[in-house]
């Protein structure tokens, strides 16, 4: 009996590559054995597993040689018969035998290989839904039918319709835009996300971006990093690629690269905006100097590489209105009209020590910490409601108060009566004069002597008076403010207008006006004042004890640096500000950063020597 045995494979495109042979003999071996007429690799296969034979007649027998069954038209049996001229399809494995016969022709076996589960879903497929839905394709149409009026035309009628409201951060007014939120891309900002249910509030105009307009209106006290003209001169140029995006956005109602939607985006979730990049300031920063030729401080573009030196701002000159910044390669001098210094009164040894150790408020030699000291927040609001500004007009630090830091080694005591003590007022030269005079008010000797005065007109009378010229006053006055007198320790002389004064003190509240820098963040565990401030070598009242940029350089390089336990990266957002009069940005596990403060000077905010 001959046999058409024909087997079919698919490749790893999908591509069939069909063999035949003829095999002519009256029985056929089925099996995973090579020596098998049919060979199957099939490891679900016996290596004997189905014998094929002629059964008379034109049938096929077919049956199981070691007893494990197959499958024959559907069924699992071990033996069974076969019509080649009606067709039967034996499954041993996830081989398919189809067996068939045309005419007189010899009998066709086509082998192909299926998945184990194909037509698994066959018996099912009258009891599922697709049986009972529309297709896929109409489905599919309802659907997006659906979406379009739900989300699209509903809200867009709404808004054509409805009375329009002004803008309502606190969603307090009628008048809202109906599943509007179904067009949101996100939630909002943690700073933002009150305005969840209020889209109003920030989109003013139907498929028109956020505008500044809108920005401001909450935002008011932002202020903007530069002119925007000037910063839009400032930038670099654009790349075709850059320039053909922002011509598109702008027929969308985008207001540009210098917009606030430029760098403050929303809709990425409930998070903190994160910190502008190095790249967002260097773009601009690093060749500034070649498209704004009048700015007068360097290029910078990594604080580990090319970063200006600082320059704070001081007073270098007595008697002068305002600060001015000067670079610290210039070695500047500080005028600000103290003879203080610093090495005479952190000297462990010296005499100031000594002093210090024999005084209870001390017991031991002076630290920084015993003059110098931060801001209380009852102190720095008692400082605002005196002064005006705000908080973040003052610096880390308060004021050097004289009668607290001072005082207990240079007294002010001038008198006592009985037994009380009497100090001299410290910080206007007129209070000064005026505590003096009252030197003057005690007994004198009568300028007649030998005869008294009578009556109500004699000493300790209601109408007793001195006419004698009062001498120990002036003379007390005039000492006071000598070189070598009590305020000539630490002021410098001087006379106005013929009479004896004191050089105003000149000590800006802030001395890095541009950039921000936190002491907390630098605490006792990370270093001592002396390690950035040299104090202790101080020995003129002018030296400027601000660090220098390679001082600070020891742990901070730029952002690109490799972490360590010495260095830290630290990009342009650590210390310097976009907005101003802002604050940089701050780590979450960072402590709150200096405050940005004014240029009143500290004589001021005391009420002192200015007059």
């Amino acid at each position: 009996m001959a046999f058409l045995i024909r087997t079919i494979d698919v490749t790893a495109s999908g591509r069939e590559i069909v063999r035949d042979r003829t095999v002519d003999k009256g029985e056929l071996s089925i099996g995973r054995a090579s020596d098998n007429d049919i060979h199957l690799t099939d490891l679900a296969v016996e290596q004997h597993h189905i014998s094929m034979k002629d059964a008379g007649g034109g049938m096929l027998s077919v049956e199981s040689v070691g007893g494990l069954g197959f499958g024959l038209d559907g069924r699992t049996v071990t033996s069974g018969s076969i019509d080649p001229n009606v067709g039967g399809e034996v499954s041993v494995g996830t081989a398919r035998l189809a067996i068939s016969r045309e005419g007189d022709g010899p009998v066709q076996i086509v082998i192909k290989q299926v998945e184990k589960d194909e037509g698994a879903g066959d018996v099912l497929q009258n009891f599922a839904l697709a049986s009972a839905l529309p297709s896929k394709r109409t489905m599919a149409w309802i659907f997006a039918g659906a979406i379009l009026l739900l989300l699209l035309s509903v809200p867009i009628v709404t808004h054509l319709i409805r009375s329009p409201v002004e803008n309502d951060p606190d969603n307090l007014q009628q008048g809202q835009v109906v599943l509007d939120d179904a067009w949101s891309t996100g939630e909002l900002s943690l700073k933002h996300h009150e305005l969840e249910d209020n889209c109003e509030a920030c989109h003013q105009t139907p498929f028109v971006s956020v505008q500044d307009e809108t920005c401001l209106s909450c935002h008011e006290e932002i202020e903007d990093h530069a002119d925007m003209p000037r910063q839009a001169l400032g930038m670099p140029p654009m790349s075709t690629g850059d320039s053909l995006q922002w011509s598109i956005g702008e027929t969308l109602g985008k207001e540009g690269p210098l917009g606030c939607v430029s760098c403050h985006t929303e809709h990425e979730g409930q998070v903190r905006q994160a910190a502008a990049k190095e790249a967002f300031c260097s773009d601009c920063h690093n060749e500034l100097d070649t498209r704004l030729t009048d700015v007068d401080f360097g290029n910078a573009s990594d604080f580990g590489e090319k970063h200006p030196q600082f320059r704070p701002a001081i007073y270098t000159a007595q008697f002068a209105d305002k600060p001015v910044r000067v670079s610290l390669d210039d070695k500047p001098v500080e005028q600000s009209g103290l003879k203080f210094t610093h090495d005479e009164h952190m000297d462990p040894q010296g005499g100031v020590a000594r002093m210090a150790i024999s005084l209870t408020k001390y017991g031991a030699p002076l630290e920084c910490s015993d003059c110098h000291s931060e801001w209380s927040d009852e102190g720095l609001i008692v400082q605002v409601s005196e002064n005006g500004g705000k908080p973040s007009d003052y610096g880390d630090f308060a004021p050097v108060v004289m009668e607290d830091a001072c005082e207990s080694c240079h007294s002010l005591v001038f008198d006592r009566a009985g037994p009380q003590f009497r100090n001299l007022r410290h910080g206007d030269v007129d209070d000064l004069m005026a505590d003096l005079a009252t030197m003057d008010r005690g007994p004198r000797q009568p300028v007649v002597s030998g005869r008294g005065r009578p009556g109500q007109f004699a000493r300790g009378g209601t109408y007793y008076s001195n006419f004698g010229r009062p001498m120990s006053a002036y003379i007390a006055v005039n000492r006071a403010l000598e070189r070598t007198g009590v305020c000539g320790e630490c002021h410098i002389p001087t006379t106005t207008n013929g009479r004896r004064d004191l050089t105003p003190v000149n000590l800006p509240n802030r001395f890095l006006w541009q950039g921000h820098f936190s002491h907390a963040a630098h605490g006792d565990d990370v270093a001592e004042c002396t390690d950035c401030h040299n104090a202790e070598e101080s020995s003129e009242a002018t030296d400027l004890l601000i660090p220098n940029l390679e001082s600070c350089r020891d742990c901070h390089l730029g952002e690109t640096a490799v972490k360590t336990e010495e260095i830290t990266p630290s990009g342009c957002a650590m210390c310097h500000a976009y907005h101003t009069p802002t604050a940089p940005w701050k780590p979450e596990d960072h402590p709150e950063p200096g405050r940005n403060g004014g240029n009143d000077s500290v004589a001021a905010l005391l009420g002192g020597l200015r007059r």
